[in-house]
């Protein structure tokens, strides 16, 4: 019996692109165990979690997973190999991931973030610039730092003690709140500004976005990326450049001798478990080149929280928009496959 043509050729390139397919899927997925990622709950967390899901699924063939809980659960579940992948890790802050890193369990990757985090106080761009579309004139335009608020007290006025200003700050318990309660110290700010603390992070966003949209002035403290920074226009104002001596007075301390200090910028790494970086190296390599600017990621995080949208559809929207981004981060011989799995 002659085998037909059409199913030599077929078997022939079947036979020429097996090893291909096989060169590409990592020896992780190659057993069938699926890539866990943590279900973290903060947008920008959830963007990078979905896009590097699309790359994993589509450009190295693996099934992935997202598992749910805290921050402590699933960090403690990335040491014990329960999950893989935590995308988003603010440098390593917790000790869950400091001690996984010691023992070996735990490694973290790349730079998700171009020239790191930004962390600061900050007030909308129109108490100092002005916006002329708004017919908003500019109230302080000599505001340029920290130093400059006692004389602006009046400026921000705390509506439950007019004869003091208003910092708006994190919430009560966060490490950005403490920080801040130490940098009202080292400031000498506690004597002409209240130093008030949302109930919710929730809260924090709302109150910033209904001064910016009421045109009104307010002092804040924010970082990026958020959504925030890409939807609205904010002035930072300065601080004493970071030292490394007074930033241990105020990161983790409460004493009353605190000195100012920038807070350091923070690395957006991703944190792994160190069986799969050792089982999924091509996969490591990309997540280690996946890296993005904050003027691209925060204007995502922005339409992301304005339109709710999913973190999956941004996802593949921003890989059928950003060929010229994305491209660098996978092997050549990957784009053509991803750029069909986006359309």
């Amino acid at each position: 019996m002659r085998t037909p043509l059409i199913s030599t050729l077929a078997l022939a390139a079947a036979a020429f692109t097996l090893p291909a397919l096989a060169q590409t899927k990592p020896a992780w997925c190659a057993a069938d165990k699926p890539v866990k990622f943590a279900g973290i709950t903060w947008e920008s967390g959830q963007f990078y979690t979905e896009l590097a899901r699309f790359f994993v699924e589509n450009g190295f063939g693996c099934k992935t997973e997202i598992v749910p809980g805290s921050t402590a659960v699933t960090e403690t579940a990335l040491v014990s190999n329960d999950l893989q992948v935590w995308m988003e890790q603010w440098g390593g802050r917790t000790d869950i991931i400091r001690k996984g890193k010691e023992a070996g369990k735990v490694d973290l990757v790349g730079s998700l973030l171009k020239d790191g985090t930004v962390e600061g106080w900050y007030v909308p761009e129109y108490v100092v610039k002005g916006d002329a579309k708004r017919n908003i004139k500019a109230v302080a335009p000599d505001l340029k730092s920290v130093a400059d608020l006692p004389k602006y007290k009046d400026l921000f006025k705390d509506d439950e003690d007019p004869s003091k200003g208003r910092f708006l700050n994190c919430p009560t318990g966060w490490d950005c709140e403490k920080n801040n309660n130490q940098k009202m110290k080292a400031y000498k700010l506690n004597a002409t500004y209240t130093n008030f603390k949302p109930g919710t992070g929730g809260a924090l966003d709302a109150t910033i976005a209904s001064a910016v949209e009421r045109g009104r002035p307010i002092l804040f403290y924010y970082w990026s990326p958020a959504g925030l920074m890409g939807k609205y226009k904010f002035v930072q104002l300065q601080e004493p450049a970071f030292n490394e001596a007074c930033w241990k007075t105020i990161f983790g301390s409460t004493t009353d001798e605190a000195c100012g200090s920038a807070t350091p910028s923070t690395n957006l790494s991703v944190g792994v478990s160190t069986p799969f970086k050792k089982d999924a190296p091509e996969v490591i390599k990309f997540l280690s080149a996946l890296q993005m600017s904050g003027d691209q990621l925060n204007p995502i995080i922005a339409e992301m929280g304005e339109k709710k949208t999913p973190a999956a559809d941004m996802a593949k929207k921003f890989v059928a928009n950003n060929k010229a981004i994305w491209s660098t981060w996978v092997p050549a011989s990957m784009v053509a496959q991803i750029e069909a799995k986006a359309k």
